[in-house]
């Protein structure tokens, strides 16, 4: 049976390179918003994104930050990285730079958003514990293809390395 993940990325910046991962099937994510529902969302201000975030959430083991240039440091990629850690989901990383977006276009690579937090009272980089995986490749297929075969191992590994700092 499939995990249930969350997908946290740059909306605006990686929706299409995120989908093509979305769409791998190895892993059940999150239902994909249409740019209609998340301007809808947005519209209700902080709150109501903050509440859906947290309702995407529920029931998902498994955060799943894929990183493209800009998505370090973006308010709600951080909310979502923090709340996920907080509630012991396991979280894990993933370049999606050299995934071709719908122009044809790859991006450069961006910073580990994981650099940003600190945990337990040893105050430890979150960069240290969590594992963000940037495929070897520059072809968009290879790149695609890498990820396929290892996501739903990563998964596994992610959650493993969360209870272990429960």
């Amino acid at each position: 049976m499939a995990r249930k993940a969350f997908y946290s990325f740059h909306y605006s910046n990686d929706s299409w390179r995120a989908s093509q991962v979305r769409n791998i099937g190895v892993v059940e994510g999150n239902s994909p918003v249409s740019d209609n529902d998340w301007e809808e969302v947005k519209k209700g201000g902080d709150k109501a994104i903050q509440d859906w975030i947290d309702g995407q959430l529920k029931g998902r083991s498994c955060s799943i930050v894929l990183i493209g240039e800009k998505t370090a440091g973006r308010k709600w990629i951080k909310y979502e990285i923090e709340k996920s850690w907080n509630l012991g989901k396991g979280l894990v990383g993933i370049y999606i730079h050299n995934l071709k977006n719908q122009e044809g276009n790859q991006s450069n690579k961006g910073s580990n958003p994981f650099e940003a937090f600190t945990v337990g009272e040893d105050k430890k980089k979150l960069s240290n514990i969590v594992k963000a995986y940037d495929p070897p490749y520059i072809s968009s297929t290879n790149v695609y293809d890498y990820i396929s075969k290892n996501l739903e191992n990563w998964v596994e590994e992610a959650i493993k390395i969360r209870d272990e700092y429960k």
